[in-house]
């Protein structure tokens, strides 16, 4: 029976960097009365093969077994007298040439913590080096474990101080083991279980008694570890996006949304003059945009592997850049090629949206004058999977919004920038009449485009479209006037009472990300029959053609 115990010996692997709270974890689990523990088993391994220095490095290799083939078979995988053997272990030492058993048996897990809080404290030990963090074989081991079909569970430092019972509760859950609620409690000082080198690294934990809550203000930083901190950053943050709980000051209590379109979930951006993931696709805080909205933008949209209006958004975003002024803009054939370099890299090339953003740049100090950008202008393409975003089948529906439109006596419409708090009030009194949209009037009251499209209608056979004084003279707009005229229809662009538009045969508006949108409602007042009218349908059918057979082909790798 004995024999048959000692067989079923389970084990769990912590793998973590240094000074992760990884040896109070190692006590909390020595607490269980179904563990035992083994502290860093391959510490004298990882000092034969690597050469490094370390205060105890002669203790250590003669007390400790220093063949890794021995380690793994015999004292990690070796007969025990409990049902599980926890193994804590620095990321770093899992040195070339030990057995593959090592990941393929067992339980792993992964504990990170932002090394801002590791440098300092490392550093009074031994000098901190991207090698001695180890952040970079700790993403190692995630991908092999995950390729393994293994994924392991990451928990976050900060989530065992911030609240040590739920992120232990589902630890365990996920190793398959009950929850002891001794695992929350240990005595103070040196215990059996440490490793040789305890009294250099643990003299704090020592003092402990349990997961004592983070420090409310941390103490100052060491800046000449700043480098490393920049090094190290972007592979905690890779590990980190895998957590299951999140701590931080800033903690949304929201689980992960849907997203409208999943596949939009990996796609790469184009972000000042490098392609990135999703998720670290940023621009700095000093970044103009960030500071005050001062940015000018484009959307563009491609169809069958052609951008449409793709020479007619840029010269708008360049007007739009000299109006306000914007010094060291990129060249027109540098925005293309970021366009189409990005494009190619996701394999979009129809049914995509491009979200085509110029910013002043970045700044030398917050602030708002232009004075403080030096760096040049920050171009970010955004590629998203996207079909038409409103229902342009059976129609949508508006309301007024009480917030009007900007008059050029304070923000010219003309100026196509980031700056959209003005219709996103609007935006946000349609939201809450669950409305597609809202229309905003100009500071006379008549009609001067919704908060994110131009506006047409159609009243005893003529098209009508408010002039373009208050609102943007959209692109899409500017080709649908073109159409309504190659069609042989009436066209008349003049002011427009909402009087005239609640009493129309019928409305629609023209924007890039919706494309032609039959509007079968405003302000609970029902357009026309409330379907989608013959011109509205004749001028669809024009735009769609049009799309089919216009636009700039993407250049390909295959053309290269």
């Amino acid at each position: 029976m004995a024999e048959r115990k000692q067989e079923e010996v389970e084990v769990i692997h912590s793998w973590s960097a240094p000074r992760s709270l990884s040896t109070s974890l190692m006590y909390s689990f020595a607490q269980r009365d179904d563990i035992e523990v083994l502290d860093e088993p391959l510490y004298a391994t990882f000092l034969r093969v690597t050469g490094v220095e370390r205060p105890y490095r002669e203790e250590v290799l003669s007390k400790m077994e220093t063949d890794g083939t021995k380690v793994v078979k015999e004292i990690i995988y070796g007969s025990g007298g409990k049902k599980y053997r926890f193994c804590k272990h620095i990321a770093k030492q899992r040195v070339p040439g030990l057995p593959n058993d090592l990941m393929k048996k067992g339980k792993h897990f992964i504990l990170i913590r932002n090394p801002l809080h590791i440098l300092s404290s490392f550093d009074k030990v031994v000098p901190s080096t991207f090698l001695e963090l180890g952040l970079a074989e700790l993403v190692s081991i995630y991908c092999e474990l995950s390729a393994l079909g293994k994924p392991p569970l990451v928990i976050d430092a900060e989530d065992l101080q911030q609240d040590p019972e739920a992120t232990l509760h589902g630890l365990c859950e996920e190793l398959g083991i009950p929850f002891q609620a001794s695992m929350l409690r240990w005595e103070s000082g040196p215990k059996l279980i440490d490793g040789i080198w305890a009294p250099w690294w643990y003299k704090s934990v020592h003092k402990s008694t349990g997961f004592a809550p983070p420090r409310r203000y941390p103490a100052p930083f060491c800046f000449s570890l700043y480098e490393l901190l920049e090094q190290s950053l972007p592979f905690y943050n890779t590990l980190r996006r895998h957590v299951r709980h999140k701590s931080s000051l800033l903690k949304s209590p929201l689980p992960p949304p849907d997203l409208p379109v999943p596949a939009n979930e990996k796609l790469l951006a184009w972000v000042a003059d490098e392609i990135l993931p999703r998720e670290s696709a940023k621009v700095s805080v000093f970044d103009s945009v960030v500071q005050g909205g001062d940015s000018v933008w484009e959307g563009l949209r491609i169809y069958n592997g052609k951008i449409f209006k793709l020479e007619e958004h840029l010269d708008r975003l360049f007007d739009s850049a000299k109006a306000l002024a914007f010094r060291n803009i990129p060249s027109r054939e540098e925005v293309k090629e970021a366009i189409f370099r990005t494009l190619n890299v996701n394999g979009m090339f129809d049914n995509t949206h491009i979200r085509l953003s110029l910013t002043r740049g970045k700044k030398v100090t917050s602030g708002m004058s232009p004075a403080f950008n030096r760096y040049g202008c920050t171009l970010i393409v955004l590629p998203e999977w996207k079909p038409p975003v409103y229902d342009n089948i059976s129609g949508i529906t508006l309301v007024t919004a009480t917030t009007r439109r900007n008059s050029p006596n304070n923000l010219d419409s003309k100026i196509h920038h980031n700056n959209l708090l003005n219709n996103i009030l609007a935006k946000v009194e349609g939201n809450n009449a669950h409305a597609d949209d809202a229309i905003m009037l100009d500071k006379d009251g008549f009609v001067s485009e919704t908060n994110a499209t131009n506006i047409f209608m159609v009243k005893k056979d003529r098209v009508l479209t408010p002039h373009a004084d208050y609102c943007l003279p959209g692109i899409t707009r500017a080709t649908v006037m073109d159409l309504v005229v190659s069609e042989n229809l009436v066209l008349e662009e003049r002011r427009i009472s909402l009087s005239e538009f609640h009493t129309a045969d019928e409305v629609w508006t023209t924007g890039t990300m919706g494309e032609l949108s039959p509007v079968v409602k405003i302000d609970e007042r029902i357009i026309g029959d409330g379907k989608v009218g013959p011109v509205t349908q004749r001028l669809q059918k024009a735009y769609k053609k049009l799309t089919e057979e216009s636009g700039v082909p993407i250049p390909s790798y295959q053309e290269t």
